[in-house]
């Protein structure tokens, strides 16, 4: 099996540092507002590479951080503890807000099928293990105090950067000028409470009351779960630039120690061709797809339809198309049901080699950096193949072991909302008056809504788009 490493730009052969065994960590969400679709393409990779892997017969754990505290609004360690701004957003507390949109995400991750993670950790609940690890930065000459927290010094780790470039970590891009700073690259460790000032999450320290950063988390969660060495981190290209170098500074500089052997990222979920921002109000949530009357299923299938290091463009359309590709899947999966008791039908030495071959396929395409936009033509080639009916199951229930697709399950809603019933007897109104303009516009509102009407001799059904 090949991945590709952000470490050295390429593709390189996996080979775990304990085989069969495989450590995991993924960079978990900030539990400050809702997640959005564009967060979940991270989680979705992180949920097709440990099915790939456990489908290969690798032992995999997997981790994942909740951050809850120390993520500031600038990657400078400026501004506000995100925590701290959805509590003042919402007039409740920090730890109000952060049980909320973690209850939230989780809810969400189940809803597209992913793969809980072994251990999930919350950074509140790890602050003696940062401060530990900031205590042995101490000891080790890497860090330094501000009036506003301790700091990394980068100056003193040499291969600071060795992910990104230091090109992109540059001051005046995503790194502000500090005039306390040494250099505009050293990153905080703990930040000290503003004086006159109360948070709902603080803590105290060797070093004065405050808060964690939030590089600190991961690195400490993560090496307290799988080690201080371990086989692979994932996470989003946005981490790529400064969360990511900061964790392998802090991390090796401790220990003196390789920390990941392989960084894998996902690149961009695209909206409409561009990029997600609240200026073009084009942040979508999983309740927003459900609010279009779509399984949010459907967005599992269209993340498949892109290698995880290419942007994938989001539209309305192509997830309505999505929605139907794999409700075609549901539909022929009925239609191969076979009676019970039913005897199976014996291959011909032709078809089963035609059944490895598919097999044979799909394993290749997941071993070459996970290339799922051509595992998932394997499963279609299947589909449309000439073998029997079962083993057509077989075959695609073996496959969904990674797709996650959940293949033979029902995903539409058996009954449609009342505003669609509604619409759908304002059309049929409409049609009995002979207004048939009218009947039209209300038609092209309930498909909007995700539901289609059929005319029949015992008047209008409704049945789902998806």
């Amino acid at each position: 099996m090949q991945l590709f490493n952000s470490l050295s730009r390429q593709k390189e052969d996996f080979i775990p540092l304990n085989p069969p065994r495989v450590g995991i960590y993924t960079c978990g969400p900030t539990v400050y507002q809702s997640v959005h679709i564009g967060n979940f393409r991270s989680y979705i990779l992180s949920d097709l590479l440990v099915r790939t892997l456990k489908y290969f017969g690798y032992q995999v754990t997997h981790v994942m951080n909740v951050t809850d505290v120390g993520h500031l609004t600038s990657d400078a360690d400026t501004g506000e503890d995100k925590m701290e701004k959805g509590a003042r957003r919402e007039n409740k507390t920090a730890w109000e807000v952060a049980k909320h949109y973690e209850t939230t995400f989780w809810q969400d991750y189940d809803k597209l099928n992913l793969t809980r993670p072994d251990i999930s950790c919350r950074a509140t609940e790890h602050i003696s293990d940062q401060v530990i690890l900031i205590q042995k930065l101490e000891q080790k000459g890497f860090t330094y105090k501000t009036s506003d927290g301790i700091y990394f010094d980068t100056a003193k780790f040499p291969n600071y950067g060795k992910l990104s470039t230091l090109d992109q970590i540059q001051a005046g891009a995503r790194v502000e000028e500090n005039p306390e700073k040494k250099s505009p690259r050293d990153f905080a460790l703990w930040k000290f409470t503003p004086k006159n000032k109360t948070r709902d999450m603080e803590w105290d320290s060797p070093w004065g009351r405050g808060f964690p950063g939030w590089h600190i988390e991961c690195s400490a969660m993560s090496m307290k779960y799988l080690g201080e060495s371990f086989d692979i981190h994932l996470g989003g290209e946005d981490l790529v630039s400064t969360h990511h170098p900061n964790e392998i500074a802090q991390s090796e500089a401790a220990t003196g120690k390789p920390f990941v052997k392989y960084w894998i990222h996902g690149a961009y979920l695209l909206v409409d061709g561009g990029k997600m921002s609240k200026s073009k109000q084009n942040i979508y949530t999983i309740s927003d797809i459900e609010n279009y009357h779509i399984n949010p299923l459907a967005l599992r299938y269209l993340y498949l339809t892109g290698h995880y290091q290419d942007q994938l463009n989001f539209t309305w359309d192509s997830l309505k198309s999505a929605a139907k590709a794999l409700q075609n899947f549901q539909s022929l999966f009925h239609e191969w049901q076979s009676p019970a008791n039913a005897p199976r039908t014996t291959l011909s030495v032709e078809k089963l080699d035609k059944a490895d071959s598919f097999r044979a396929a799909f394993r290749n395409y997941l071993e070459d950096n996970l290339s799922l936009p051509q595992a998932l033509t394997v499963a279609w080639s299947v589909a449309k193949s000439n073998l029997p009916p079962e083993d057509k199951r077989d075959l695609l229930l073996d496959f969904d072991e990674v797709l996650g697709l959940r293949f033979g399950q029902s995903l539409a809603p058996s009954e449609p909302p009342a505003s669609v019933k509604k619409l759908a007897e304002e059309r049929e109104a409409a049609r009995q008056a002979k207004d048939f303009p009218a009947a039209d516009s209300v038609r092209l509102k309930i498909e909007s809504l995700g539901w289609l009407v059929e005319d029949t001799p015992q008047g209008p059904k409704l049945k789902p788009i998806s």
